[in-house]
């Protein structure tokens, strides 16, 4: 058969040539691993195979031959109404058309309307089994841990296509690996939350870090575990094992907790290069970091920031990460404490999250116990700067008068200074660019609020009195999509937030006299393709 693989990694079509310029350069290094192993599986397999990933680009639908007899779709949920109104194109042209990947996981339900098949957790096995059934109208999993990934070398023809200019890494290329799956925190925002934390085989790992350095000298690696190196000694004894001055540089997410004495010489001398610890926020899940569940507040500014000091002297690009907005965030502290973060660590770059219930989670099922998802609000707006559940202690006008007065401080004048001192090199730059980019995000949330504070049918909206979309989304949804708004009716954009039952290891069939065709029509009721550990 033709098989398709093609993964989202922007929701927008026809973007900017500012916007062109990032994601040629940067968005399109954050492909992930899983749909790369479904095409080599695919390969494997001996179907007829192309891959893609869509960074803005071209016509997303062109990066693909069309008579596919099967196509693979990858995406997070912002992606999502891309990926719904592809698949229904490919369905016109009697294509079987499979999603996977974050948004998949998160709502399978709502992924069933327009695709065939839905993909939770998935396998060389179950994809072999996808290709041999052809089955339609189901939600699939392998039922089983994930324990082997295609090598770095199995894998140089999708990395030719996504990240690789004429075979050769640049500057900027990055190549994904995984060392480990599952995480040992059950942080109730995390897809990952009851994924029990397991090493991958070791052995392919070094051979993974040797390939790449010695076919791929200048590239970075992109470590793509949702907590780096929980079993830490195991894990660096194989980087050590890559000789000194041959180690590609790397990049990796773990717990602040990991990142303490001895172990910050070792990650120097394996060549660690940038790491992004979730501190989350000041008031909860400080287990995370060394201070344990009591730390909290200013105490807990105070150990944060000497930490961070002290990951300085060793990494050279550090991210910290917020969330903004949880239950236990109340009146100005929030905001005055990440602000005063900023201002003491000039040279970690803090990126502030809004709480999204994403399907799956704890606080997902939180929020909608609560009565607090809005649920009119297309899956499309998952991701800040838009806000779509209630936050508990603050109202949406003071909410966002809360991000507006921490990204002005972001942005200001004096931070682009103090981080322009505080960091060196490409890191400079770097953090200039990125601090200059956040003030679109500014715009945004100064528009928002202004509707807030004037339309009354917005704020309506955002109370949960109404469950009509007001029309400032309905123009950013059609900006977002573009070219494919007409695809997909407004109907369409109501998510469906209910949730499967599995009920066995496998699979989980969903006919119930579901047409995926009839997308006008509201069904009721009620990782992966991809690696990302949030939507």
């Amino acid at each position: 058969m033709r098989v398709g693989v093609l993964e989202l990694l922007i929701a927008e079509v026809g973007i900017g040539w500012s916007r062109k310029a990032y994601t040629h350069l940067l968005t399109c290094q954050y492909v992930s691993i899983m749909p790369q192993a479904v095409s080599v599986w695919c390969r494997e397999l001996g179907h007829e195979t192309f891959y893609a990933t869509y960074y803005g680009q071209a016509d997303p639908k062109s990066l693909l031959p069309n008579d596919l007899d099967v196509v693979f779709i990858s995406a997070y949920t912002q992606a999502s109404a891309l990926a719904y109104a592809l698949a229904r194109l490919y369905k016109q042209e009697k294509t079987l058309t499979v999603i996977g990947g974050p948004h998949a996981k998160a709502f399978p339900e709502d992924s069933l309307r327009f695709f065939d098949v839905v993909v939770r957790e998935c396998d060389r096995a179950l994809i072999a089994e996808i290709l041999s059934d052809l089955p339609a109208g189901e939600t699939v999993s392998s039922g089983r841990p994930l324990r082997d990934l295609p090598a770095v070398e199995e894998r140089v023809p999708e990395l030719e296509t996504a990240v690789l200019f004429r075979g050769r890494a640049l500057l900027t290329t990055t190549i994904p690996v995984l060392a480990s799956v599952g995480c040992p925190y059950s942080c109730d925002f995390c897809t990952d939350w009851n994924t029990p934390y397991a090493l991958l085989p070791l052995d392919r790992l070094e051979a993974d870090l040797r390939f790449v350095s010695q076919h791929f000298p200048r590239a970075k690696i992109g470590f793509q575990d949702p907590n780096f190196a929980v079993k830490f000694d195991q894990v660096l004894q194989v980087l050590e094992r890559i000789p000194s001055g041959s180690r590609n540089p790397y990049a990796m997410e773990s717990s602040l907790s990991i990142l303490r004495g001895p172990r910050l010489q070792r990650l120097r001398e394996t060549n660690c290069w940038y790491v992004a610890p979730g501190i989350e926020s000041w008031m909860d899940y400080s287990n995370k970091t060394q201070g344990g569940t009591q730390l909290i507040g200013e105490r807990k500014l105070d150990q944060v920031v000497e930490h961070f000091e002290q990951i300085r002297d060793y990494v050279p690009g550090i991210q910290a990460n917020f969330i903004f907005g949880i239950d236990s965030d109340k009146g100005d502290a929030p905001v005055e404490l990440t602000k005063a973060f900023m201002t003491r660590a000039p040279f970690v770059w803090p990126t502030v999250n809004i709480p999204t219930p994403f399907g799956g989670t704890p606080l997902y099922d939180q929020y909608l116990r609560e009565g607090r998802i809005l649920t009119a609000m297309p899956f499309a707006f998952y991701y800040a700067p838009y806000l779509v559940v209630m936050v508990k202690h603050y109202d949406p006008e003071s909410y966002y008068e809360g991000l507006f007065n921490l990204f002005s401080h972001m942005t200001s004048q004096l931070m682009l200074l103090s981080r322009a001192r505080a960091a060196t090199g490409l890191f400079r730059a770097g953090m200039i660019l990125r601090t200059l980019g956040m003030l679109s995000l500014l715009r945004e949330f100064r528009e928002i609020l202004g509707l807030l504070k004037t339309d009354r049918g917005f704020r309506a909206f955002h109370e949960h009195e109404t469950d009509e979309l007001p029309p400032f989304y309905e123009a950013r949804y059609r900006e977002m999509v573009g070219p494919y708004a007409d695809v997909l009716t407004p109907e369409d954009r109501r998510p469906i937030l209910s949730q499967p039952k599995l009920t066995m290891a496998g699979r989980l069939r969903q006919y119930g006299g579901r047409d995926p065709d009839a997308g006008a029509r509201r069904l009721e009721g009620s990782s992966i393709l991809g690696t990302s550990t949030r939507s």
